[in-house]
């Protein structure tokens, strides 16, 4: 028997036969496939730039992935009708669908947490972040409320946030900060995939997030990350659509 109510029991006398139900799990494993790490380099690369027409070669480039990732994810997104065929290409049909499904099914604690404490402001903090990750040449974006601030401003926050790619212990104490189990005031992140840097860029000196990462990393997140979030999706994120 499996879970989606098909079964074969034969036993003394008893005979029951249960075939052809539909696999409840297919979707699971679609989305599991559709938002792997290197999947989700693809979406972020559609995402940012959704008029554009791709072949399987160029998104493959941007994205750092191989064709053959490209095609299989291409396929899951023509499934659901969220890329159309054209001329030349193919271009994403529906960025509010793909986007939406894709906040559902992600949290900003897939990457590793690295929670401190400082007696510094946030601002104060984001500038000795950058520019200490600057010096050592140390690959850094600001995310999180950090960089919705900047792109976006829509609450006020107490807590700073950022990718760094490198030994953040070590930074950490560059940057004189403690290691807190609660109450932090800036989270550092290990990036789960290299992917979270895909489209960052300077703002007001510091390298700060993708909108659509940024949108990610705060749609779920407690403390009024939501009501950010939607500021950035209706401000800058929808504009570019």
């Amino acid at each position: 028997m499996d879970l989606s109510s098909n079964c074969r029991l034969a036993f003394n006398t008893i005979f029951i036969l249960r075939e052809n139900q539909p696999n409840h799990f297919v979707m699971k494993k679609e989305l599991a496939s559709l938002f792997a790490p290197r999947s989700e380099r693809i979406l972020r690369a559609l995402l940012s730039y959704p008029n554009q027409t791709w072949t399987t070669t160029a998104l493959a480039g941007v994205a750092s992935v191989s064709p053959g990732m490209v095609s299989h994810i291409k396929k899951l997104l023509m499934d659901r009708e969220w890329v159309q065929l054209l001329e030349g290409g193919f271009r994403l049909s529906a960025p509010f669908d793909l986007l939406a499904t894709w906040a559902e099914n992600y949290t900003f604690r897939k990457n590793t947490v690295f929670d401190y404490y400082s007696l510094k402001s946030p601002f104060e903090i984001e500038t000795d972040l950058g520019e200490t990750c600057a010096e050592a040449g140390i690959t850094y974006a600001l995310t999180g409320f950090s960089a919705s601030a900047r792109l976006a401003p829509a609450v006020r926050y107490q807590r700073a946030m950022g990718y760094v790619q490198g030994d953040i212990s070590s930074l950490a104490a560059r940057l004189g900060l403690k290691s807190v189990s609660g109450g932090p005031n800036i989270t550092i992140l290990a990036p789960y995939d290299e992917g979270v840097f895909l489209g960052s860029k300077p703002v007001d000196e510091l390298m700060v997030a993708n909108p659509i990462q940024v949108y990610l990393d705060l749609k779920n997140f407690r403390g009024r990350g939501e009501e950010a979030a939607e500021t950035l999706l209706n401000q800058v994120i929808k504009p570019q659509w």
